[in-house]
């Protein structure tokens, strides 16, 4: 079962993300067949346009866990946006990331209730349809990338912490070892293909996509980045080498690989399951930072946002140097260090990226 450690350490810092508002249910919010719950975090002032973001919670998590565990809703009396938690049906907390239903547009599932909060949201809030985004985690994650390919036409951005591609548990129960363990692999034409079945008369904006992983996950293993690498480049028809592989960002042990505006996969070496949530980094993602109560987005979102990194990146390590424990030695686009410290070796994971172990 999914993150039964993080349940306990996110409501252990709760008090520290405390938001100003409390959450609201809501009920009779339109189609919702699973029986998902909706709650709502408002802030007192809004931007205009008024942003939403969908946080969605990990397995055995809650909206409350999410909306107390995290800052979104702390963010959101900074930035003026509106949060819904969506708080699963399930009685593990896990989301229906693997029926027919949920996999494709407004055919049932739990994504079909969540697409109905943000129609809700949309038409009694006033948010505006073209700055709409979701978040999650783990399950979340996994939801996040189903969101992304069953309603394309309600989101505009996706980050997604720690997940798999959309679609790797299809068909499957509610979980599916084979794609948890890496070892669902396809082809970048078949991972792009399942997403443009979820709306295959979707002819739109395709929404861009961040995603987030460790490098010693357990839970949903490493090679599932690499496949959302082949899955989303596809989608918006780039080649799968980055325009940019920026190591030190945003943190010394993790690297961003940009492949051109719309698609960014963020690496963590050394980190399990799961990635922790940066909000401020998926904030500039979505193109809020700037965002205020009373003020029009100054950055929104658009295919020329491309990164949150420093204008100028930061170097590789120098070629002569060597690689400490879990730090990357190898892969396309590379141009560092390719000796790892004694005792640890570079092993090649896949074209990508080889690390120290």
């Amino acid at each position: 079962m999914l993150l039964k450690s993080l349940s306990t350490l996110l409501m252990g810092a709760a008090g520290a993300f405390a938001a100003a508002g409390q959450l609201q249910q809501v009920t009779n919010f339109g189609s919702n067949p699973t029986g998902v719950q909706m709650f709502v975090y408002r802030p007192s002032q809004l931007a205009h346009p008024t942003p939403l973001i969908v946080a969605v919670h990990y397995c055995t998590g809650t909206a409350q866990a999410y909306f107390s565990g995290t800052q979104y809703a702390n963010q959101a009396d900074t930035h003026g946006y509106i949060v819904i938690y969506p708080d699963a049906p399930d009685p593990g907390g896990c989301w229906d990331v693997h029926t027919d239903g949920t996999l494709h547009h407004d055919s049932g599932g739990d994504s079909l209730a969540i697409a109905s909060m943000v129609r809700y949201a949309i038409s009694n809030y006033g948010v505006d349809p073209s700055l709409v985004f979701v978040t999650g985690t783990s399950s979340g994650a996994m939801m996040t990338n189903v969101l992304l390919g069953a309603y394309p036409d309600l989101f505009k951005a996706g980050s997604a912490f720690s997940g798999v591609p959309y679609g790797c548990f299809a068909g499957s129960s509610l979980w599916n070892s084979q794609c948890a363990t890496g070892q669902l692999i396809k082809t970048a034409q078949q991972w792009g293909d399942q997403v443009r079945s979820g709306y295959s008369a979707f002819s739109g904006t395709r929404p861009k996509m961040q995603f987030w992983h460790g490098s010693v996950d357990t839970t949903l293993y490493p090679q599932n980045f690499f496949e959302e690498i082949k899955q989303w480049t596809n989608v918006f028809g780039v080649s799968q080498t980055p325009t940019s592989n920026q190591t030190g960002n945003p943190l010394s042990n993790y690297w961003r690989a940009s492949f051109g505006p719309n698609v960014q996969a963020i690496f963590a070496n050394g980190v399990g399951h799961t990635v922790p949530e940066r909000v401020d980094d998926v904030l500039a993602w979505f193109g809020l930072t700037n965002v205020r109560p009373g003020n029009s987005p100054s950055n929104p979102p658009s295919s020329t946002t491309t990164t949150t990194a420093p204008t100028n990146p930061p170097s590789n390590p120098p070629t002569g140097g060597t690689v400490p424990h879990w730090g990357q030695c190898g892969g396309i686009g590379w141009t560092g260090a390719t000796v790892c410290e004694s005792p640890y070796t570079c092993t090649a994971s896949n074209q990508y990226y080889s690390q120290c172990l």
